[in-house]
């Protein structure tokens, strides 16, 4: 290793009486919450494996099934909405298992008064996304609360078949690259510029897409050994997720992060990092350091990959998460503690 490093430092977990905003922000307080009372009535061998996705047997075929709730605050943002959010989400949980995506429920929550025209909008981009992505809806539910301001939840779970495909921490090895499909922040960026809040104007919009067409032409490259799509708590918080559960250690280059100008413009004024702000349209890649170029050939080839890069590698020690800064040191990447912005998945 070169440059320099500091010793790590985990922040002690304060003592936690009431959920708040932030047990929902994909960070430190979530995987407490999950590991302190969900894990400790519902662990299993398969839920315990803490993935996007359960990938379960049956009848000789290996599926994966998942579900996610979505609150996304507003309903419209720049490059997409609520509907195409869930579609998306859901999709890519199930391909980053090395599933192909194939049928998804899709379950409403609607606030009395919501306008109909707004919940035909949503179920408009549903069905687009859904086409796009090649998979059917077929199931849902529908329930209505008191009124308030108008909002719509969903839930969406989703089921894909697996391919024979062998995708997990235990398979990374140190020298194995770090690639990400493009630029980070977008999806929260926006998601800040929607709600109006802050006076401020950027040239950008949500990265929300489903990946399983480029996902599929990465793992026919052979080589992948772990893939996530960084959604809340950002990059930093999926790779301390694969550094916590591999014992090895995660470098990202600074210079080489893909962070748009429009993004570090958000942060920089609202006091966030780029590197916790979530993504709706990415996929983190751990793959062995021979198929690279291969990976980010077939990447390329796909509108949403199209600015695909190398942005580190893994290393055997030190174990963690760490920035290579543009000086040569390194700084440790802790997992997101609380929360950037609320509700915006």
């Amino acid at each position: 290793m070169k440059g320099k490093f500091y010793p790590p430092s985990f922040p002690a977990g304060l003592k936690e009486e009431k959920i708040v905003l932030a047990h929902g922000a994909g960070g430190m307080k979530m995987h407490r919450l999950i590991k302190n009372i969900f894990l400790k009535y519902f662990g299993n061998k398969v839920l315990e494996r803490l993935e996007d996705a359960a990938v379960l047997s049956l009848n000789g075929k290996n599926l994966c099934f998942t579900t996610d709730s979505y609150v996304v605050k507003p309903l419209f943002f720049s490059g997409g909405d609520i509907g195409k959010l869930a579609i998306s989400g859901t999709v890519n949980d199930l391909a980053v298992l090395g599933a192909e995506p194939k049928y998804i429920s899709l379950a409403f929550v609607l606030r009395e008064g919501v306008k109909l025209a707004t919940l035909e909008k949503i179920c408009a981009s549903v069905a687009r996304t859904a086409k796009r992505a090649g998979v059917e809806i077929v199931t849902g539910d529908t329930k209505v609360i008191e009124a308030g301001e108008e909002e719509i939840y969903i839930n969406t779970s989703g089921i894909g078949i697996r391919r024979q495909v062998r995708l997990g921490v235990e398979f990374v090895r140190a020298g194995d690259r770090i690639v990400i499909n493009g630029g980070l922040g977008e999806h929260e960026a926006a998601i800040a510029l929607a709600r109006g809040d802050y006076r401020l104007r950027a040239r950008l919009k949500s990265d929300c897409a489903p990946l399983n067409r480029l996902i599929a032409a990465v793992l026919d490259c052979g080589g992948i050994k772990l893939m996530r799509d960084p959604t809340r708590g950002g990059l930093a918080t999926t790779l301390n997720e694969f550094a916590d559960r591999s014992g090895l250690g995660f470098v990202i280059e600074e210079e080489s992060l893909p962070v748009p100008e429009g993004v570090r413009g958000v942060a920089d004024l609202l006091g966030l990092d780029p590197l916790y702000m979530a993504n709706e349209g990415k996929v983190v890649v751990v793959c062995a350091r021979e198929t690279v170029e291969k990976i980010l050939k077939a990447m390329r080839r796909y509108p949403e990959g199209r600015k695909a890069r190398v942005i580190g590698e893994v290393v055997k020690e030190p174990a963690g998460v760490w920035l290579r800064t543009r000086l040569g040191s390194l700084r440790r990447l802790l997992m997101l503690e609380g929360e950037q912005l609320p509700r915006i998945c």
